[in-house]
């Protein structure tokens, strides 16, 4: 019986990573299709959300019924609760991706108003995000998944800093409120992306550690203070 656990646990890991491709994959389409206002990019985006949607639902069924037919315990149980919560938090990623491509298909139609900041920055800093939380998990690597934690106030400060500049430029240019809007929302999408990027993180810290650190950002901050992690 703990045999067929096992290899049944090791069938669950293979789906949540292949799960994590996937989405990681869509979002930098989406990211793609803003930077180069792609409209037809983002309506495959669209179109595709169906087959993460799919696979999300597969892995959840899959894990409850390992959970009704061998009764894991232990870390056995703990990474199945793990893996819950991440295909949730996959899913969700999935669909802030899809959030960006629909604010791409209706910019993608009108002329561009110039906003003073690096959209490109935050962009690459939330997809990094997702990539090494997913690399965290690949490895059960807490050390990548504290760092992951740490890199979320800059994301943060980052959604905070377009807020202040697009509604100075919305000021300016009334008239253009409809497209200033969505581009407050893409920030808004990509600072979700890198909240689920840290629950992810923090995901694998209870995988491995047995440790639920959930809206506890004084702990990684101490860790930094202590010189245990870095934000790379």
């Amino acid at each position: 019986m703990k045999r067929h656990l096992q290899t049944e646990l090791e069938g669950l890991k293979k789906q949540i990573l292949t799960l994590g491709a996937m989405v990681e994959e869509r979002v930098k389409m989406a990211i793609q299709a803003f930077e180069n206002r792609d409209g037809s990019l983002g309506e495959k985006i669209i179109v595709s959300d169906q087959e993460v949607d799919a696979a999300e639902v597969e892995l959840e069924e899959e894990c409850l019924k390992i959970l009704a037919l061998h009764q894991p315990v232990a870390g056995d149980l703990r990474f199945i609760s793990a893996v819950i919560k991440i295909n949730n938090d996959l899913e969700r990623v999935g669909d802030e991706a899809v959030n960006i491509a629909q604010r791409v298909t209706t910019l993608a139609k009108r002329p561009p108003v110039e906003v003073p900041f690096q959209y490109g920055h935050m962009a690459a800093r939330a997809d990094e995000m997702l990539k090494k939380s997913l690399d965290a998990l690949v490895n059960l690597d807490t050390d990548l998944a504290y760092r992951v934690c740490l890199m979320d106030d800059e994301v943060d400060e980052m959604n905070r800093e377009i807020y202040d500049k697009v509604k100075k430029v919305i000021q300016q240019k009334p008239d253009r409120v409809t497209y200033l809007i969505n581009l407050l929302l893409i920030a808004r999408h990509l600072e979700r992306i890198a909240d689920h990027a840290t629950n992810i993180a923090e995901e694998v810290i209870y995988m491995a550690e047995g440790e639920i650190l959930r809206h506890q950002k004084e702990v990684f901050k101490a860790m930094e203070a202590e010189g245990e992690i870095s934000v790379p």
